[in-house]
């Protein structure tokens, strides 16, 4: 017999997991399916190859699509119970008026601070949203350099609580649980009261549609293939994964699958005279948003690691870009406790696409534009010059990689531009909603992970209000 629900969520990182525990609370009977494992702090240690090959991604790379002198841009992303909001560092910013600003031009969506506000609010209640302000020596340290360069470094506000040893393993799943996660927060607290019903290690084939609406999922786990039914059904299974999940579904958007935006990140390395430790910090303590605006550079600094020993390794470049091999790389990593990094993240304009081959798999292509490039040696340009005011005596740096994808699926209130309306819902298929980084017009210059979290709250609210009358007006009962 064929299960129901009123609403099954596919993913549960920053949209499904906040979708999926929000209406949960709100006395919807939820499913939350998600592809990869369900790892709790228990299961988490400092083991770099342990965790990129149990709750990564297997690593994915975006091919240049014209200038075939830029390298393929590799994609780090969460594979398990909570997504990426698993292995991220937690960062919370919400997105300011010029970012909307991009939707409201791009998209015609009529959202700015003042809508958000009380979205983003309940997301910061439900984390425990706090300013991190116990910086270690080496981010003074650090501070001096900025402020040598006439910039100022301020403390970032971040979902972590008071249990946070900076151990520096964020990317490999917080051991202490001081972490906030949708698996740790959102998911977990619905599903140990048991009014939330999570399946781990399912593959979504497709979502059911009859006469133009969905009406369920299929899904595929270690026992064969399963149907369940709902009454509406949220895909949220990232910006690479949700547009490949609407294909398989038979939709035909052309806008599925466009105009990704990469936010590319990369690093800048100085060395220091004596060791900085900057494995053993909370990764992103700080941050200069001075030229965080496009007129203004179109760039952040954030400050400070130095990542963990293989990412180090395989990432330093020297200052043309080269990657390290041999006696260079050696000494480099002799080193290691000596090196600190900047993080240098850069807008972009999102002229990026994922496609399908004619075999069914995925291809991922960028088309950075030259004055995004300028941007990006810009902000090489500053964090050299910031850490050579604070002492360095050599500079590295790395690739560029992405951990922000966003849109492939954007919000709109033209079909021809877009692939769901402002609310989330498909204009294609109705009682079909997307509610994660895939549905956002444009990438945003700062850490997404809380506008996601921000918007998915929004649509749970639309959903369970019902103003469609998707939803059985039946509700469980909701204990303490």
């Amino acid at each position: 017999m064929s299960e129901r629900f009123d609403v099954i969520v596919v993913g549960s990182g920053a949209g499904g997991g906040v979708v999926a525990g929000e209406l949960s609370q709100a006395g919807r009977r939820v499913l939350l399916l998600e592809t990869g494992p369900h790892r709790t702090a228990a299961d988490f240690t400092r083991w770099e190859s342990h965790a990129s090959s149990d709750i990564w991604w297997p690593m994915r790379f975006a091919m240049p699509a014209s200038d075939m002198t830029q390298p393929p841009v590799p994609i780090i992303s969460g594979r398990c119970v909570g997504g990426t909001t698993t292995i991220n560092t937690k960062v919370a910013l919400r997105a300011t008026q010029h970012e909307f600003d991009k939707w409201r031009d791009f998209a015609g969506l009529d959202l700015g601070p003042e809508e958000m506000a009380p979205f983003y609010a309940r997301v910061e209640e439900q984390l425990g949203i706090r300013e991190r302000s116990d910086w270690t020596p080496s981010l003074h340290m650090i501070a001096k350099g900025f402020e040598a360069v006439g910039l100022d470094l301020e403390p970032v506000d971040s979902y972590t609580d008071e249990n946070c040893m900076k151990c520096g393993s964020c990317l490999q799943g917080c051991p202490t649980n001081a972490g906030k996660s949708t698996l740790n927060t959102y998911i977990h607290r619905e599903w140990a009261r048991g009014r939330l019903e999570l399946r781990a290690e399912c593959f979504v084939d497709r979502v059911l549609i009859e006469d133009g609406e969905a009406t369920g999922v299929e899904y595929t786990d270690a026992t064969g293939s399963h149907t369940v039914h709902a009454s509406a059904v949220v895909v949220a299974a990232g910006a690479l994964n949700t547009p490949q999940v609407l294909w398989r579904s038979g939709l035909t958007n052309p806008m599925i699958g466009k105009r990704l935006g990469f936010h590319p990140a990369s690093f800048v390395f100085g060395y220091f005279d004596e060791p900085q430790d900057a494995h053993r910090v909370y990764p992103i303590s700080a941050h200069c948003l001075e030229h965080q605006r496009d007129e203004d550079g179109g760039y952040i600094i954030e400050a400070l690691t130095v990542q963990d020993p293989i990412g180090f390794s395989v990432s330093a470049c020297d200052e043309s870009g080269v990657p390290l091999w041999g006696q260079a790389l050696s000494e480099a990593c002799r080193g290691y406790r000596h090196w600190v990094g900047l993080l240098l993240m850069v807008n972009d304009d999102n002229n990026g696409w994922i496609e399908l081959d004619d075999a069914g798999n995925e291809r991922i292509f960028t088309d950075f534009q030259p004055h995004e490039l300028e941007r990006a040696q810009a902000a090489y340009e500053k964090g050299r010059e910031v850490l050579l005011a604070a002492g360095a005596r050599k500079i590295l740096r790395s690739g560029t990689s992405s951990t922000h994808i966003q849109n492939g699926c954007a919000m709109g209130v033209d079909p021809e531009r877009s692939v769901v309306d402002a609310h989330g819902e498909s204009h294609e298929v109705k009682r079909l909603f997307v509610g994660d980084a895939s549905a956002m017009p444009r990438a945003l210059s700062v850490n997404p992970s809380l506008t996601i979290m921000a918007l998915a709250t929004r649509l749970a609210a639309y959903i369970d209000a019902d103003e469609r009358g998707y939803l059985s007006s039946a509700r469980e009962v909701v204990s303490a």
